[in-house]
């Protein structure tokens, strides 16, 4: 069973996340074979306020 794991800032649609998990479990069942109803995908949205890139926050960034 693939379990497919999404890190990522807060913001996207639902439209877009639904797109993403569509074409993610494709993509699954594509190249891995995978039966269709076996593939998770779990989405883990984050506050730009807790995901830093070289030391410095996102939300901080978005700033300047």
């Amino acid at each position: 069973m693939p379990i497919i794991q999404i890190n990522m800032l807060e913001g996207r649609t639902l439209d877009q996340k639904k797109k993403l998990v569509e074409q993610l479990t494709d993509a699954a069942v594509d190249s891995l074979g995978a039966p269709r109803e076996t593939v998770r995908v779990m989405i883990n949205e984050m506050s730009a306020n807790h995901y830093a890139i070289s030391g410095e926050l996102i939300s901080e960034r978005r700033k300047k």
